[in-house]
């Protein structure tokens, strides 16, 4: 039975949001997404520019971009994902989250600095 401490969960956590981001936001991933999923923008009722994802295809591609186009459904996969690899290569993806998890702590501040110092 594999067990956490605090400050590892929290990195667990941090990790999972920073690929969920990056799988499903992140402009960088977007050749990817583009194989699963239609980005299309409307303009709803309030003159605001809004993305609408829908999947493509049928079968696993369908699958993969209903995912992709659902980040609370997205995320469950990279938990699944990133606890499958911490359980085989336990070294290997715990460095992994570290740096994911820094890089999401990076995003998190420049957002809160963003929202509450400039402007």
């Amino acid at each position: 039975m594999m067990s956490f401490s605090i400050l590892e969960f929290i990195v667990v956590g941090l990790a999972v949001f920073r690929l969920t981001h990056l799988f499903v936001y992140d402009t960088i991933m977007e050749p990817i997404r583009r194989h699963f999923i239609a980005e299309k923008k409307e303009v709803n009722e309030r003159g605001e520019t809004v993305w609408i994802y829908v999947s493509k295809g049928t079968g696993v591609r369908k699958f993969v971009g209903e995912l992709m186009s659902c980040h609370w459904c997205f995320s469950v996969w990279m938990a699944a994902g990133l606890m499958a690899g911490i359980f085989l290569m336990p070294l290997v993806f715990m460095t992994v989250s570290y740096v994911l998890a820094f890089a999401a702590m990076g995003a998190l501040i420049e957002e809160l600095v963003m929202t509450f110092f400039v402007n």
